[in-house]
C-alpha cells in the first residue's frame, strides 16, 4: 500500500512533468527558441509559485528532454536550428534536407535523444553518488571553484581567450550594480539571473530601434521554405526507436550517451561537436555517416542536459556546469525559496530536499512523461506541426509572452531597481555574446562569481 503522502507527491510530480513535457514539446517547434530564455524563467515562475521540491524537478526535466525531441523539427524540415544546442545539428540535417529525407534525418534525431535520455538518467545519478562524499569539501572550496569553472568555461566558449579576459569587467559591473542597489536597501538575485538569461533578447530589442542596427537586419523578401511529403513507416502510434536506428546507429547513440553523462563541466554543444565527430570518424559510407552522427548528436544534446544539471544537484548543490549556471539555476537559486549562502557557499535547494532515490525516480518519471508525449508526437505530427508554425506562429507574439513575463518577475523583486538591472544586464550580456562570444553559460559563471569569490577574496585579503 503506498503511503497517502508519498502518492500525493508522485501526483504532483506526474502533473508538473506533464504540463513541462507539452508545454515545452510546443516550444521546440519554434525554431530560435533558446533554452535559457524560456526554460529558465519559466521553471523559476514555477519555483515562486510553490509547486513541491518533486514537481520543480519534474517540470524542468520533462520540459528539457521534450525540447530537445522536438526541437529536431524546424532543423531537419525547414533548415533552422530549433535552439542552441541544435546548431550543430544543422550542416548534417541540411544535406539529407538537400537528398530529399529530411524525415528520415528528423526520425533519427528524435530516436537517438529518447533512447540517450533513458541512459542518462540512471549514469548521471550514480556518477552524482560516486562524486558526493566529496561534496562538503567541495562547497567549503566553492568560491574558488567558481573562479575556476567560470575561467575554464570561458576558455572552451567561443570566445576563448577574449571571453576569459571578459570575465574581470563582467564581474566588476555586477558588483558595481550590486553596490549600488545595496545603498537603497534593494537586495536583488533572480533580476541578474534573469537579464543575463535572456541577454540576445534585449540585445535584438535595442537593435530594432537602432537605424544603422535595423538596416542590417532588413532582408530584400520573405524567407521560403520547402517541406517535403511524409512518409509514415511504422505501424501505430508510438514507433519503436530501437527500430527506427539500426544496430550500429543504437550502439553509438548508448557509447556517446554515456560518455557525455559521466562529463558536466564541459560546453554542451562543444560535447556534441566533438562526440559526433568521434562517431563520424568510424563510418565510411556518407548516408550512413549522416544518419547516425544526427542520432548520436542529439542524443548527446539530451545525455549533455541531463547530466549536467543533475551530477551538480544532487552531489554538490552549487551550478558548477554551464547547463546548471543557465537554464537549470532556478533549481539552485531562486530566492527566497532555494537559496546559496554568498558567504558560506551552503545551499537550501533541491539538492537538499531531494535524496538519490528521489532524483533516480522521479528523473526516470520525467523521462517516461516526456517521451510519451514528445516522441510519438514527433514521429507522427512533425511535418503537420512545422508547416502550422511556420504560418501560423507569431514570433513576434511569443518574445512578447517572455518579456511580460520577466518584467512582471523584476518588478516583484526590484521594483524599478530590478527592471533597470535586468535591462543593464541584458544589454552589455547579449552585446558581448554576440561581438566575442562570451555567451550566458559564461556570464552566469560570472555572476557567481561576483557573488561567491568576491566576497571571499575580500574577506580572506583583507
Amino acid at each position: 500500500m503506498i503511503d497517502a503522502a508519498l502518492l500525493n507527491q508522485i501526483l504532483v510530480a506526474t502533473g508538473m512533468g506533464l504540463v513541462g513535457a507539452v508545454v515545452f514539446a510546443a516550444i521546440g517547434l519554434v525554431s530560435g527558441t533558446d533554452e535559457t530564455t524560456t526554460l529558465a524563467p519559466l521553471t523559476l515562475l514555477v519555483v515562486l509559485l510553490g509547486v513541491p521540491p518533486e514537481g520543480v524537478f519534474t517540470f524542468f526535466l520533462a520540459a528539457a528532454v521534450a525540447k530537445h525531441m522536438t526541437h529536431a523539427v524546424p532543423t531537419a524540415l525547414l533548415g533552422i536550428p530549433g535552439d542552441t544546442m541544435a546548431t550543430p545539428l544543422l550542416q548534417d540535417a541540411n544535406v539529407l534536407r538537400n537528398l530529399g529525407v529530411p524525415h528520415i534525418a528528423l526520425r533519427k534525431m528524435v530516436s537517438g535523444a529518447i533512447i540517450a535520455a533513458f541512459i542518462a538518467v540512471p549514469l548521471a545519478v550514480l556518477f552524482a553518488v560516486l562524486l558526493a562524499p566529496y561534496g562538503a569539501a567541495i562547497t567549503k572550496a566553492a568560491p574558488w571553484i567558481f573562479v575556476v569553472a567560470a575561467v575554464a568555461i570561458a576558455y572552451f566558449s567561443s570566445g576563448r581567450w577574449a571571453s576569459v579576459a571578459t570575465l574581470v569587467p563582467f564581474v566588476m559591473v555586477i558588483v558595481a550594480l550590486q553596490a549600488l542597489t545595496g545603498k537603497y536597501g534593494v537586495k536583488l538575485g533572480i533580476s541578474y539571473f534573469l537579464g543575463i538569461a535572456i541577454g540576445p533578447l534585449v540585445a535584438d530589442l535595442f537593435s530594432v530601434i537602432s537605424p544603422a542596427a535595423r538596416a542590417r537586419m532588413k532582408r530584400d523578401k520573405v524567407r521560403t521554405f520547402s517541406l517535403a511529403p511524409d512518409v509514415k513507416g511504422w505501424s501505430g502510434y508510438f514507433p519503436n526507436p530501437f527500430k527506427v536506428l539500426d544496430r550500429t546507429q543504437v550502439k553509438w547513440t548508448f557509447a556517446t550517451a554515456a560518455i557525455s553523462s559521466a562529463t558536466f563541466v564541459f560546453s554542451p554543444v562543444a560535447m556534441t561537436v566533438v562526440l559526433g565527430e568521434l562517431v563520424g570518424s568510424r563510418i565510411k559510407h556518407a548516408y550512413h555517416r549522416l544518419t547516425t552522427t544526427l542520432a548520436a548528436r542529439n542524443g548527446v544534446t539530451e545525455a549533455t542536459y541531463i547530466a549536467e544539471a543533475l551530477i551538480p544537484l544532487i552531489a554538490i548543490g552549487l551550478p558548477l556546469s554551464p547547463v546548471a549556471a543557465g537554464p537549470a539555476a532556478p533549481l539552485f537559486n531562486a530566492p527566497p525559496v532555494f537559496t546559496i549562502d554568498a558567504a558560506t557557499g551552503q545551499t537550501h535547494n533541491l539538492h537538499n530536499l531531494l535524496n538519490h532515490w528521489e532524483f533516480l525516480g522521479y528523473g526516470m518519471l520525467a523521462v517516461v512523461l516526456a517521451a510519451l508525449v514528445a516522441y510519438p508526437f514527433t514521429m507522427n505530427f512533425a511535418r503537420r506541426a512545422a508547416l502550422f508554425v511556420s504560418r501560423k506562429v507569431s514570433h513576434e507574439a511569443i518574445i512578447a509572452t517572455f518579456v511580460g513575463l520577466i518584467v512582471v518577475i523584476s518588478v516583484w523583486e526590484g521594483q524599478l531597481l530590478g527592471l533597470l538591472v535586468i535591462l543593464t544586464m541584458g544589454l552589455l550580456g547579449g552585446l558581448l555574446s554576440r561581438a566575442i562570444g562570451f555567451n550566458t553559460g559564461v556570464q552566469f559563471m560570472g555572476y557567481y562569481t561576483a557573488v561567491l569569490t568576491v566576497p571571499a577574496a575580500i574577506k580572506a585579503f583583507a
